[in-house]
């Protein structure tokens, strides 16, 4: 089986960091599947334009590209039946379809405001200009330290945003109910990202969505807490 996983890094190759490329990695682990990592930066763009795309995660499969985190997680579930469900069948797959849109307005947009400003510091120089002026104009012209000087404020509102996950958790362990599944990858990912690039506290030690972020943390043998990150 050849599986190879683009996924981006910064000057340290061992700390990737894209939130899609997360939910692609505990996918991969769920269903017991191994890539060999290519680490890939912001700038690089050539080296994943033969394959069909400007963004990463870029999986190949037998050189095969698919792209695009929730592309790739069908595609893991329709070609490797006989591993474990990362949907637990159709039903499952439906909602996990808003989850990850979820997962990609509330929280990964709902973070990125609070540690935008730390990502530069783990670019080196041309890709930590292409960031900053990337992102800048996206913001309307305001500078990174400018859109994330309210965040111990705005913070507050990100955390009451989690209450539907609170609520979820006096029930049940994990999104997915007693296991993770893909609906917890898809959400996990934003917060290994933040994990992963800042020191930025963005839940309390007593936070049921903490708990359910440690328990993910730990999953696959510890697989997300073995690149370098903050204890926050």
């Amino acid at each position: 089986m050849s599986l190879k996983l683009f996924e981006l890094v910064g000057t340290d190759a061992s700390r990737p960091f894209s939130p899609y490329c997360w939910r692609t990695r505990m996918a991969l682990a769920h269903k017991g599947l191994t890539a060999e990592s290519l680490p890939w930066r912001f700038t690089e763009k050539s080296t994943i334009a033969p394959h069909g795309s400007e963004k990463v995660p870029v999986l190949l499969h037998h050189d095969k590209p698919v792209v695009d985190s929730w592309v790739i997680a069908n595609y893991l579930e329709d070609n490797f039946p006989d591993r474990p469900s990362l949907f637990g069948g159709e039903g499952g797959r439906a909602m996990a379809r808003m989850l990850n849109a979820w997962g990609d307005i509330a929280i990964v947009g709902g973070i990125f405001p609070l540690i935008v400003a730390d990502i530069p510091e783990k670019l080196d120089e041309v890709d930590a200009a292409y960031f900053r002026k990337s992102r800048e104009a996206r913001f309307g012209g305001k500078t990174l330290e400018e859109v994330m000087a309210s965040r111990d404020s705005a913070v507050i509102g990100f955390r009451k945003s989690l209450e539907v996950m609170r609520q979820t958790f006096k029930t049940q362990a994990y999104l997915g109910g007693a296991a993770p599944n893909y609906a917890d990858y898809i959400v996990f990912g934003g917060f290994q990202w933040a994990r992963v690039v800042s020191p930025f506290k963005l839940l309390e030690a007593d936070d049921p969505v903490y708990a359910w972020r440690e328990r993910l943390l730990d999953a696959f043998d510890g697989m997300a807490r073995k690149p370098p990150g903050f204890a926050v």
